[in-house]
């Protein structure tokens, strides 16, 4: 009986170790990006239309290397309805390629430029002026991909 015991004992035991280590996964390491840098700038498009494109810098602080990172931009203040004498922009339908910026490759540690247009847009009232810049404009990162 009592090797009986001791052998259930054991069995328990080994059990619970290879569940331990079967449980134990490897973390998969991922990629981290950050906006190290925006910039908004006005740009006329026509003789009654503006427009504002973007600029800066992302960089991979994460531990692998990334790809195919889309990078876009939102004016979170300005109207879905267009207009004249406001800043519009068309929140609800799919970002055109110009509206966002693509990088290919983004190694660990590194950083890249990005650029695109058409943020949010402007169409002038008939003695109007020059508009100004619409308040709450942000770069988000949209997608990326691991490297494997």
């Amino acid at each position: 009986m009592k090797f009986f015991s001791r052998f259930i004992v054991f069995i328990c035991c080994v059990l619970m170790f290879v569940s331990f280590l079967t449980s134990c996964e490897k973390k998969k390491k991922e990629g981290k990006l950050i906006i190290t840098e925006q910039a908004f700038s006005l740009r006329q498009d026509t003789e009654n239309t503006f427009t504002i494109d973007a600029s800066g810098k992302i960089k991979n602080v994460g531990e692998v290397d990334v790809k195919r990172v889309i990078v876009t931009g939102y004016c979170r203040s300005c109207n879905d309805r267009w207009g004249v004498g406001n800043w519009q922009t068309s929140s609800d339908i799919d970002r055109m390629p110009q509206q966002m910026d693509t990088i290919s490759y983004i190694a660990a540690g590194a950083e890249e430029q990005f650029k695109f247009t058409e943020v949010a847009d402007y169409l002038l009232a008939a003695s109007q002026e020059n508009p100004e810049m619409p308040e709450k404009l942000e770069v988000v990162i949209e997608s990326f991909e691991t490297v494997e």
